[in-house]
Formats: C-alpha cells, structure tokens, sequence
C-alpha cells in the first residue's frame, strides 16, 4: 500500500467515524467505468469493486452504484439511467472517450451532482468538480532517469509509443527530456499502441532493422510483454532490459524476483479509481476540501519495494 493511500484511507476511516452517527440521509454515490476490455482497464475494474465494496461497510449512509461498459453509448445509457432510477447524489466517471462523454456529463453536473472525471479528461474543462489522474509527464520523467541511471556511458534503445494521444505525447516528452545530455541514443521509435500483439511486430521490426539495441523503453506493461516474446523468438542477447509501465502484477513479479530483463517498473497505478471514490465519499459526508486536480505521482518499482505494488488478486 502506498503511503498517499494510506493516508486517503485513515482520513476516510477518520472521517466515517465522526460522521456516521449524524447523518440522516443515504446519499448515492455512481461509479461509471469502462469494461476490462485490457489489462490496465481490468485491474481499474478490480479496484472500483474492492473500493465500493469496501467503503459500503465504512460509510453506512453511502450506497453506491457500479457499472461498467463496452463502448461509450453504453456509458451515456448508465449515467442516464443512474440519473433517472437512481437519482444519484455524485457520480465517479472514468470516460470511455472525452468526446462522447461530455455532453452526458455536463448535464449531470448542470443537474447539480458532484462530478468527479478520472483519467481520461473531459474534451471540455472545467465541467468536473474533481479530477483524479496519474502524472504522465512524471511517467516518462520516472521512466528516463532510470534509464540514464541503468546507462551511465550512455547507448542506442528503442522506444515504443502507445495510441497517439495527448497522453502518450506527455510521457514521451517528459521521457526525452530526462535522458536528454545522457548520451543514450533513441535509433527508433513507433506505436505499439499499448497492444502486447502490435508491440510484437513493432519490436520484430526493429530487430531486424537494428544489429546491435542496448535497452528497450516500452512505456506500458503490455507493450512489453510483446517486446520480450519478440526478442525470444529472435534469439537476440545484445538487449540488457526492458522497461515498461503500469505496475502489471506478471511485471511487478519479476521486479520482485530479480529478473535481468525487467529489473524496474513505473507506476501508473489502475488503483487509481479507488482514489476518487474515496475522495468522493470524503467530500460527500464531510466538509474537507476535496475539490479541484489530485494527480498521482509515478513511482519507480524496484526490487527493494516491488512487494507494496504487487496485487496478486488483481487481474492486472
């Protein structure tokens, strides 16, 4: 468990204690998510059921509704539908898309509700109460030192980005900025997509471009794993290790256990919709001061504190 979550869970535990016994109405707290359509989104999914699950027990006048969905009209249909059934008194949403989310949830907070948007923003600001997300410029930053670290005389990797995004321009910026004076090379760099079977023909690609790579940054625990079975099936022994991101358990796992080619990882943790439901519920039956951005820092994982981050049960 990390230290901020900790402390997020004291202050609930803390709050709940002095507030139970006063309050008089359920409020109704809705949690809209994407499905586990991937890794990342699976391990989001078992977080938002643990922390419902488990915030049910310590917040008595709390009911909380979940529901995941396929594809962003479905996400419009379950907000609608948690408006209207269940007239919900703050909603938790992680955007299957910014754009078609917007408008629906405009209309929520027009409505008076609470919002708080995780991750994925909004294409419009401002909407949101509360903005829960993980540092991605901090994520590529995380990511290049330890690099540069790994490095010393410097070297010639190769980089796989995810889906071009805002996101990914964020952590390949704070990446490059970080190894920047380093002497380490970027020869390539191409999309993987986050995608374990993109990134596979990404990494066969600059294999056979590439006679001699010295580190791999595949910037996602997915994309990783593509990237090794790759260099497997090339028999290639001239790359010292690749390092990934998101703290995947199969990837923590190895950190844990000293594994040469994924000797760190970097946390973009899924657990972070746990967060903005407590915090949610914080601001529901409390008066502290919960509104505005809460931005998760990336932490480098090691083999020194790998075991804090590694959730067996987690599907990711």
């Amino acid at each position: 468990m990390t230290h901020m979550k900790a402390i997020l869970m004291a202050g609930a535990a803390s709050v709940a204690m002095t507030t139970a016994a006063t309050a008089q109405e359920t409020s109704v707290i809705g949690v809209s998510i994407p499905a586990a359509t991937h890794g990342w989104a699976g391990g989001m999914n078992f977080h938002a059921q643990e922390a419902v699950e488990r915030l049910e027990e310590v917040y008595p006048n709390l009911d909380f509704v979940l529901s995941t969905a396929s594809d962003p009209g479905t996400q419009v249909n379950d907000i609608e539908d948690m408006m209207a059934t269940r007239n919900i008194d703050a909603l938790v949403v992680l955007p299957f898309e910014s754009e078609p989310l917007t408008g629906p949830v405009q209309a929520v907070a027009d409505a008076g509700v609470w919002v708080t948007v995780v991750d994925r923003g909004l294409s419009v600001d401002g909407i949101e109460d509360l903005y829960v997300a993980g540092d991605n410029e901090g994520f590529g930053r995380v990511s290049g030192e330890y690099m540069a670290s790994q490095m010393p005389d410097g070297g010639d990797i190769v980089v796989l980005r995810g889906i071009p995004t805002t996101i990914d321009n964020m952590r390949v910026e704070g990446f490059e900025q970080a190894i920047e004076g380093s002497g380490i090379n970027i020869i390539d760099m191409e999309h993987g997509n986050w995608n374990r079977d993109d990134s596979f023909n990404v990494m066969q690609d600059f294999l056979q471009k590439h006679e001699q790579i010295d580190a791999v940054w595949a910037s996602d625990d997915d994309m990783a794993v593509g990237v090794l079975a790759a260099i497997e099936a090339a028999g290639r022994d001239d790359i010292q290790f690749v390092l990934g991101g998101a703290g995947m358990k199969e990837m923590v796992q190895r950190v844990m256990e000293g594994d040469e080619m994924i000797p760190a990882d970097v946390t973009y943790p899924p657990a972070m919709i746990a967060t903005a439901i407590e915090m949610t519920a914080v601001g529901l039956t409390s008066s502290a001061p919960v509104s505005g951005t809460f931005t998760i820092g990336s932490v480098l994982i090691t083999p020194e504190n790998a075991e804090e981050f590694y959730y067996p049960d987690s599907p990711f």
